[in-house]
């Protein structure tokens, strides 16, 4: 019996996944390598970003896993409608749940956080995978119950790191991990990693995960 999930981090804000063989990939944008993951049976894209999907990752994972399904807000599957009208996406909102694989998904918020009042706000739902992770995409969703984990945003244009440190207080997850750091310098990671952890250790334990570095949950 397979207990717990293995997070491996990808660059930027790609997540797989694992519970003992098969796979879950999260987010697999321009900012990340080609995934090239085997035995996926899903991928969640939580909005339409390029730094989160683009057509040629999702192509490149469901030629290699030809029964996986994809999973996004109504903006998702409009842009891929558009640029990859061969790839089905099963539409998912706020308070959505679903079954694939050994994984429970249920989802979580409706917006993109606002980049500026010029930049229109898109669809974005944030991922509670297991009961355990919760990724959020580009927001600072509450998920409405407590999540061990908490996979969370360091770096963007729409984020201040007051108000990351702000939301691992509110959420007060045991563990966290920073995401989404394409946009910041090595030095900038480091300052913001670090004001997450201070965050953290109130209630749990910060991780640092580097691309390609991996963490049973």
């Amino acid at each position: 019996m397979v207990t717990g999930m293995d997070v491996t981090k990808l660059e930027h804000a790609c997540l797989v996944i694992r519970q003992g063989g098969p796979g879950l990939v999260i987010d697999p944008g321009s900012f990340t390598r080609l995934v090239e993951a085997e035995d996926v049976v899903a991928v969640v894209v939580t909005h339409e970003h390029p730094d989160h999907v683009t057509p040629r990752q999702l192509r490149r994972i469901l030629a290699r896993n030809p029964g996986a399904l994809v999973f996004g807000p109504a903006g998702v599957a409009a842009l891929l409608a558009e640029q990859a009208p061969e790839i089905a996406v099963d539409v998912v909102t706020h308070g959505d749940t679903r079954t694939v694989g050994p994984f429970s998904l249920a989802f979580r918020g409706v917006t993109h956080a606002v980049i500026h009042s010029s930049v229109p706000v898109i669809d974005n739902t944030g991922v509670i995978v297991d009961d355990v992770l919760f990724y959020p995409g580009d927001a600072l969703t509450d998920p409405g119950q407590p999540v061990p984990v908490l996979a969370t945003p360091v770096g963007a244009p729409w984020l201040k790191i007051s108000e990351v440190m702000d939301y691992v207080a509110a959420i007060a997850p045991a563990r966290t991990f920073p995401v989404h750091e394409a946009t910041l310098s090595e030095a900038g990671f480091a300052m913001h990693a670090d004001r997450i952890a201070a965050m953290t250790r109130p209630t749990g334990e910060a991780t640092v995960l580097r691309a390609g570095d991996t963490m049973h949950v």
